[in-house]
C-alpha cells in the first residue's frame, strides 16, 4: 500500500502525453479537457497499481464470477437469401443491390 501511496505523489500521465495521444486520435480537447483527462488517466494508473498489488496466486482465472457453458452450433454454410425477397422493401434498387445516397464527397459515380 505505501508503493502505491508513493506512487499516485508523483503523477506518471502528463500533459504531454494527454496532448499527443489528442492528436493521434485526431481529438480536439480544450484546456480544461486536458487537464480532467491528465488527472483522470493518472487515477486509472493508480486503480491499475492497486489490482496488481492483490495476491492472486492459486487464483484460476475466469471470465465469468460463475461457471457458464457455451451453447455451440454447427459451423454449416446455408444458402443464402434470394435477392428478390432481400430487396423487396428497398426503397430504390438497381438489379440486385440497394441504392443509397452517396456519402463521401469526391467519389465519382
Amino acid at each position: 500500500m505505501a508503493a502505491v501511496l508513493a506512487l499516485r505523489a508523483m503523477s506518471r500521465i502528463t500533459r504531454k502525453d494527454v496532448e499527443r495521444t489528442a492528436e493521434l486520435a485526431r481529438l480536439s480537447l480544450s484546456a480544461d479537457e486536458i487537464e480532467a483527462m491528465t488527472h483522470d488517466l493518472d487515477r486509472i494508473l493508480d486503480h491499475v497499481d492497486q489490482l496488481q498489488a492483490l495476491d492472486t496466486e492459486g487464483i484460476e482465472p475466469t471470465a465469468h464470477a460463475i461457471p457458464l457453458a457455451t451453447p455451440l452450433r454447427a459451423d454449416r454454410a446455408s444458402p443464402g437469401i434470394d435477392p428478390d425477397l432481400a430487396l423487396a422493401n428497398a426503397p430504390v434498387r438497381e438489379a440486385s443491390a440497394f441504392v443509397v445516397p452517396k456519402v463521401i464527397d469526391g467519389e465519382e459515380n
